[in-house]
């Protein structure tokens, strides 16, 4: 089973209570289909597991199969300079099939942002560190495609259905407390 290398840190997005027991954390592309087809069942088990789960993502753009994910991954960490990571991660899933760079402009426009200062980071040295970074920490944890999730560490191969998530993470938490 493979384990994560790099572990959650304060540079990581993180929703939910930091102080959780579990961690569910995603290597994801934003144009990855079946990181979309995931994305619904993922966001449903955050909401179920409140308290005992927290969520991290963490950004592993497959771009020669997804030639729009790695701007998508600049944006979300561009709104993310913002304050609004979470919203652009969700406004990117939600609008998957529309990834083109006037896109990601105007979903930028419709989270309120400053928009040249949103361009600039786009474009910024900081940003593309920060997801070439996730992205190496993804090779090392032998991440090789998305998605892939961590359950405190250790890479849940199950399926990435409601049912099994929810359970591993019940189960997470029972281990948490022995």
């Amino acid at each position: 089973m493979s384990t994560l290398t790099r572990p959650i840190e304060r540079r990581d997005h993180v929703r939910g209570n930091p102080n959780a027991p579990v961690t569910l954390l995603e290597y994801g592309d934003f144009e990855c289909p079946f990181c979309g087809q995931a994305y619904p069942i993922v966001k449903l088990v955050k909401e179920d597991t409140q308290g005992i789960a927290k969520f991290v993502f963490r950004h592993f753009p497959l771009s020669q199969a997804h030639p729009h994910a790695l701007h998508a991954a600049y944006a979300a960490e561009a709104a993310g300079m913002q304050g609004k990571f979470w919203e652009m991660h969700d406004m990117l899933f939600e609008h998957q099939d529309m990834l083109e760079d006037e896109h990601l402009v105007g979903y930028a426009r419709a989270l309120r942002l400053d928009i040249n200062q949103f361009i600039r980071d786009m474009g910024s040295q900081e940003v593309q560190h920060k997801v070439r970074e996730d992205f190496m920490s993804g090779i090392r944890s032998g991440v090789n495609g998305t998605p892939t999730i961590f359950i405190n560490e250790r890479r849940f191969d199950g399926v990435h259905g409601y049912n099994e998530l929810f359970a591993a993470i019940e189960e997470a938490a029972r281990e948490s407390q022995r």
